[in-house]
């Protein structure tokens, strides 16, 4: 243990990791609570196999470091609590008695009593009808039941009523990768076939629907061997190239390694919720945004689920062994409703996230690099070759299908903005002047929001250097001073990190690919002298945002 007060605090926390990973072999004593869950439940008993796509964390507590631990038994083992599970079946059937017999909160809970018991029940209710077991994970390859390091990085934060602020918050914690839980009931006294059949079957569902914390980011979905989770109101398969996403590196010589690559649903929550937020503050007052940002996407302060789950299906990493090689990744992004989202809601906040997506997809990457598309660093020595993210829908529905034409496109981005705040304004209540936009104001002479200050462009024009033209024109010596990249325009790590008012997106392949740019601040320089710069080295430029009615500016 660390001394209190002592520095590398960060360092210790990941040489715990480290053991926690490299030093568990949990396969002897998992094996022994498995088989004895088994033999608890009994062959009037029901014992299954549930196994998690990607991690899960369920209860726990701080530990060293006040570092977030899952939950451990009495001997330290990984395991769902009986409590728990019951707690999920019981929720479940509350909810599926509501929607069956069109009861309030309040009677179906009285109607559960029947199967799970209550003290204020009559006195054949008082005991519930099922008993519920420990659920332990199977060793797994790596005999620790998925034990494995785990990391968030809150990257905006609000404060009070004013604009988020980039505190970028790294914080190292432990979770279950793709592990596979035993789970056991038995009948109890009174229990029929039926109900224990009944209540194993709200089990099942709400067992899918995600357990522990942070359901809404992909996290703690356990599905019965051998069926697939919802389908969810939106499924896009998508490639991702470039720098990738990191979710840590792998513990080495001074506390860094390795960066692990991982498609994150959490990178691709954080990617809708801030173009959200960059949507809606060019509409909304920022008290507005934030109380609905909480509602949608979740919040700590004030605590709320969410409306709305990420989770990334299917997933698939090209990890080349040559590291100049072009890395991809793919999958799935599966967006569904969650228990919390008002009825009356659903369909409004479905379109809006429908909308969401495509802007989403079509305005920047996922992960690091996300403000520029993927491009090979040409002539470098060193690493990173590649710098960069593109984000590609591979998929060929109509709904994500794009036209040749610069015009054509420019026209299409309209109308999925309108059709955003559209929905923005059905699900809010709102009247949304999207057409007189508002101006948020900042201390640092940008904000990052679609305002009356901010310009949506798509050009086309000859590359260079491996880098499509609106990159190319962003990084040409025009526009650096003195010889550097200008941190007003392409951001800065020093002496604090400003990330890039500019966002590019290169679309297509070859000489008939444009791009889409986003530049926040626009009505002063540098962010003007580019917009200009874009026009005078010879490229189209189409612009999109502000819409028509208002001026350009360009």
């Amino acid at each position: 243990m660390r001394a209190p007060g002592l520095p590398k605090k960060d360092e210790t926390k990941l040489e715990l990791l480290a053991k926690a990973e490299t030093g568990a072999n949990y396969s002897q004593r998992l094996n022994v609570l498995i088989k004895r869950t088994k033999q608890t439940a009994g062959p009037q008993g029901i014992t299954l196999e549930v196994s998690c796509p990607w991690r899960v964390r369920v209860g726990g507590h701080r530990g060293p470091e006040s570092m977030l631990l899952p939950a451990f038994d009495a001997l330290g083992m990984p395991y769902i609590p009986s409590s728990t599970l019951r707690g999920v079946a019981r929720d479940r059937g509350v909810r599926e008695l509501m929607n069956e017999e069109n009861l309030t909160w309040s009677e179906a809970q009285k109607t559960i009593t029947s199967y799970f018991g209550s003290l204020e029940g009559p006195e054949s209710n008082r005991m519930g009808k099922v008993i519920f077991l420990d659920a332990y994970p199977l060793p797994g390859p790596e005999n620790r039941g998925g034990l494995r390091g785990d990391m968030a990085n809150n990257i905006w934060k609000w404060e009070g009523d004013a604009l988020p602020s980039y505190k970028p918050n790294p914080n190292v914690f432990l979770s279950l990768y793709q592990p596979t839980f035993v789970v056991g009931i038995r009948p109890g006294p009174s229990c029929t076939p039926e109900i224990l059949q009944k209540v194993k079957a709200w089990l099942v569902a709400g067992l899918q629907q995600g357990i522990g914390s942070q359901v809404n980011t992909g996290y703690g979905s356990l599905i019965e061997k051998e069926k697939r989770g919802a389908p969810g109101f939106l499924a896009v398969p998508f490639s991702l190239e470039g720098q990738l996403i990191h979710g840590r590196h792998h513990p080495g010589s001074g506390g860094r390694g390795e960066p692990e690559v991982e498609v994150r649903p959490v990178a691709f929550k954080s990617m809708l919720r801030y173009w959200f937020r960059a949507l809606a503050l060019g509409v909304l007052p920022v008290g507005e945004v934030k109380t609905w940002e909480a509602k949608l996407f979740g919040a700590i302060e004030p605590q709320c689920r969410g409306w709305v789950r990420v989770e990334v299906r299917d997933t698939d990493e090209d990890l080349k062994k040559d590291p100049k090689a072009l890395k991809s990744q793919s999958g799935t992004l599966v967006l569904s409703c969650s228990p919390e989202i008002p009825a009356q809601d659903r369909d409004q906040v479905i379109k809006l996230f429908k909308h969401l997506t495509w802007l989403m997809f079509h305005l920047g990457g996922i992960g690091q690099g996300a403000r520029r598309p993927c491009y090979d660093r040409c002539g470098r020595r060193h690493a990173p070759w590649w710098r960069g993210s593109s984000l590609i829908p591979e998929t060929e529905e109509s709904f994500w299908e794009l036209p040749e034409e610069l015009g054509e496109f420019q026209e299409l981005l309209r109308k999925q903005l309108t059709r955003f705040y559209q929905a923005l304004g059905s699900v809010t209540g709102n009247q949304i002047s999207y057409q007189s936009p508002r101006v948020v104001k900042s201390s640092q002479g940008w904000s990052e929001a679609i305002d009356g200050n901010c310009r949506i462009l798509v050009t086309q024009g000859p590359g260079r250097s491996d880098k499509p033209y609106a990159l190319a024109v962003l990084h040409s010596p025009e526009l650096k001073r003195q010889g550097k990249y200008d941190g007003q325009l392409c951001g800065q790590v020093a002496p604090q990190v400003v990330p890039s008012p500019v966002w590019i997106t290169n679309l297509g392949e070859g000489d008939e690919a444009y791009q889409v740019v986003t530049v926040f601040g626009a009505h002063q320089d540098p962010r003007k002298k580019y917009l200009k710069q874009l026009q005078d080295d010879g490229g189209k430029v189409c612009p999109v945002w502000p819409f028509p009615r208002q001026p350009h500016g360009l």
